[in-house]
């Protein structure tokens, strides 16, 4: 079928005109990298705050407790958190790994631990189909940020 012209395919000065398939060629990468780009938005985790307690008689380090999200394929930049961070697996799976460490997949009931100064370079949901979910403890100086990008 012949769509009419558009102006794209109109001729430009001394030019042959741009054929009608280079034009949907155009369009269909055009879609096919903003599919991509959302699904990679999209697989952000999702970090939520659950309580937070200055520890007076711990020298005023801050507790705090939070859940991460993972979606399906879902990773964490390389990254250190400058506190001790307890993790416990609630759903699906998880992949963690500090520097100097082994690579290890937790479930749920698993637990893991990071120093305050452990470098953590693997951190993703071991799945592409099933989102995963787990509680941190992190005990941290007050007013410290709680992840600090590593490059």
């Amino acid at each position: 079928m012949k769509y009419p012209p558009t102006a794209l395919d109109l001729p430009t000065s001394g030019s042959a005109p741009r054929t009608t398939g280079r034009t949907a060629l155009t369009l269909l990468l055009s879609v096919a990298l903003c599919l991509v780009a959302a699904k990679l938005m999209a697989q952000e985790a999702n970090v939520t705050s659950l309580m937070s307690k200055i520890m007076k008689d711990a020298g005023g380090k801050e507790g705090l407790l939070i859940t991460v999200e993972y979606p399906p394929g879902s990773s964490d930049p390389v990254h250190q958190h400058h506190a001790h961070a307890f993790v416990y697996v609630l759903e699906g799976s998880v992949v963690m790994q500090v520097k100097g460490g082994k690579q290890v997949t937790l479930t749920p009931g698993q637990t893991f631990y990071e120093g305050p100064n452990d470098i953590h370079i693997v951190g993703r949901n071991a799945s592409k189909t099933q989102p995963a979910k787990f509680v941190v403890f992190l005990v941290k100086n007050k007013d410290a940020p709680v992840l600090v990008p590593v490059k």
